[in-house]
């Protein structure tokens, strides 16, 4: 069940967008003819690492690149490498109480992270779910605001990890432009979302956010294989990686990782050839004319839907 600091969350103006029309402009805007949007351009964030080295490959060239959805070649209409690009990141700490014994850990994470990956360019904000999802700060690009925050958590309660990725990806990265990534501070463990995980990865997928997620569940108490694959699945599928760190020693390494990750990736975009507005699901797969690699990149997207005649 949603609690009432959850529901005060979701009603927040902070998380609301409205769009403004001019009333002088109405009566201009009706005489001219209707203009509507029959394509939408897909952008697809590419990381390519050598396999035997584990280094990331930066050299790769538009040539180089075949994107395919649903099994069909595309035709790549833009091709940049995102090296210093600003980052939206959104923090989500697991606060319930089957972290409680993990939340120092938690904490000490959270902070390194920030301090490990933000720039003054990129902004964060941070979530804290338990049976509920609280925002405690909004987007800033001084981690110090987000520290205050994180060093006042505490553990207890349920566990409400899609339920705060969906309000994350609906509520703040629909309205943000750009490279958006969720970072998860959990054991992976739902308990009392209200949505499903099919309908969490949808609303990622809709957002097209990146998911990483750094597991709790080998500090300290038995491995949950069904959290561990829920955090496997959601993070592959959106292009993201999953860390399940023995020690706050492996974060380091794990930190730099996603930091390099972040700023080596590629950005292709291209206009779809199916121009079915259905709402479908269309699988994207990206190939590189390079041998021994490994790419990382979300596996898909909803298609827009038909909203009238």
């Amino acid at each position: 069940m949603v609690t009432s600091k959850c529901l005060a969350l979701l009603l927040a103006p902070s998380f609301l967008f409205t769009a403004l029309v001019a009333q002088s402009n109405s009566d201009e805007r009706r005489q001219q003819p209707p203009f509507r949007v029959e394509v939408e351009a897909v952008n697809v964030l590419v990381a390519v690492h050598d396999k035997k080295t584990r280094k990331f490959v930066t050299d790769l060239s538009e040539e180089d690149f075949e994107i395919y959805e649903d099994g069909v070649l595309q035709e790549i209409t833009n091709f940049a490498q995102e090296t210093n690009l600003s980052l939206t990141i959104a923090l989500c700490v697991d606060t319930s109480a089957s972290v409680k014994l993990k939340l120092d850990f938690e904490k000490d994470a959270a902070i390194d992270f920030l301090y490990s990956v933000m720039r003054p360019i990129d902004r964060a904000l941070l979530v804290e779910f338990d049976t509920g999802v609280t925002m405690l700060h909004d987007f800033t690009s001084n981690p110090n605001d987000l520290v205050r925050g994180i060093e006042s958590l505490k553990a207890g309660g349920g566990t409400s990890l899609y339920d705060a990725i969906y309000v994350v990806a609906e509520q703040k990265m629909l309205g943000e432009a750009g490279r958006k990534i969720v970072v998860l501070l959990t054991d992976g463990a739902d308990l009392t979302s209200q949505h499903t995980f099919e309908e969490m990865l949808r609303m990622a997928y809709q957002a097209e956010i990146t998911v990483y997620a750094i597991s709790t569940t080998r500090f300290g108490a038995d491995i949950d294989h069904e959290g561990d694959n829920a955090l496997r699945q959601l993070t592959e599928s959106t292009g993201g990686r999953a860390f399940f760190a023995y020690s706050t020693k492996q974060l380091a390494s794990a930190f730099e990782g996603i930091d390099q990750e972040l700023r080596s990736q590629y950005n292709l975009a291209y206009v779809p050839a199916n121009k079915a507005r259905d709402g479908a699901f269309r699988e994207i797969k990206v190939k590189v004319a390079r041998g021994n690699i490994r790419m990382r990149h979300r596996k898909g997207y909803f298609a827009p839907l038909q909203t009238g005649s």
